[in-house]
């Protein structure tokens, strides 16, 4: 039996994982600091209250629940907070005992989430054997770090180690002060969306899709850093526009009322070979269709919010 321990499960990726994974066949371990009902149901499906920063609080559960593989996900992802926080060091710190603990206890596979700020953004496109890494932010040299010691970890134990590089995701349960919610929200609401100029090109990718990417990393024995995006460039003004052509409101756009970040690269792409050739796995969401997914979760929320039915 093939059972994973998913941290971050409610999160923004586990959440949508969390079915991927029992339709593989896992038993699936599901690790919240709070007690919360699955999101979805299965006989496989086991929910586990846990603080992972709590050392000893982790190691207990992955003493009991002894699991042959690891999906990590969980970190610290506040807003425009994260990237400089000192609680990136809390979660290497935690991310490094849940690996020993991990492999200690017989675990065979673990899949870590990543990230594009790991890259030297100078360099626009993204390839994972190529582009060097020079993280500008505590965050990126945090998760670059953690990468670094997986690699010789699974050198000196044998574990089988894959590190998924996130790009740029959107969908349904994105925390509202993101991009794309963000937009969505004041749009709905017939509120100004103020946006920086726009001509920033980026690469997004259906958080459903990059839930599916990481199950399929995590279900084969490909090792090293994987780019998980869509490899297809598109720049904000553009995806921004098209929410409001479709909600009916551009003219609540304000492009440039903002200033955009000094960090910002004009251009951020991933080459996504990796995923297509040795992976097999291409995205099932083209950037509208998701669009259009995320927009109808964000009415449902919002009237339920306000106590519609």
């Amino acid at each position: 039996m093939k059972k994973v321990l998913l941290t971050g499960a409610s999160g923004f990726i586990g959440r949508h994982s969390l079915p991927l994974l029992l339709e593989r066949g896992f038993e699936v371990h599901a690790v919240g600091r709070a007690q919360r009902p699955p999101v979805v149901e299965g006989d496989l499906l086991f929910w586990h209250q846990c603080d992972l920063l709590d050392l000893n609080d982790q190691n207990t559960l992955v003493s009991r629940v002894k699991p042959t593989h690891l999906l990590h996900f969980a970190w610290y992802a506040l807003p425009k907070a994260y990237w400089d926080s000192l609680e990136n060091i809390r979660w290497i710190q935690a991310s490094l005992e849940l690996l020993l603990r991990f492999s200690s206890q017989g675990g065979r596979r673990a899949v870590l989430a990543g990230t594009c700020a790991e890259y030297d953004w100078t360099h626009g496109y993204c390839i994972e054997s190529v582009t060097p890494e020079k993280p500008s932010s505590l965050y990126g040299a945090s998760k670059s770090s953690l990468q670094t010691i997986l690699r010789q970890l699974s050198k000196t134990t044998g574990l089988s180690s894959a590190w998924g590089r996130i790009f740029h995701l959107y969908g349904p349960g994105e925390h509202p002060e993101r991009l794309v919610p963000s937009v969505i929200i004041s749009l709905l609401n017939g509120k100004l969306a103020h946006c920086s100029h726009g001509e920033q090109i980026r690469d997004f990718l259906f958080v459903k899709d990059a839930a599916s990417a990481f199950v399929e990393l995590l279900d084969t024995d490909i090792q090293g850093a994987v780019n998980v995006a869509s490899g297809k460039p598109v720049s904000l003004k553009e995806m921004i526009g098209w929410l409001g052509d479709y909600l009916g409101c551009p003219e609540l756009i304000e492009f440039g009322s903002i200033p955009a970040r000094a960090s910002d690269p004009p251009f951020l792409v991933a080459s996504v070979d990796r995923l297509a050739r040795e992976l097999h796995w291409r995205p099932e969401y083209a950037l509208h269709r998701g669009l259009e997914q995320t927009v109808s979760w964000w009415k449902q929320s919002l009237q339920k919010d306000c106590g519609v039915t």
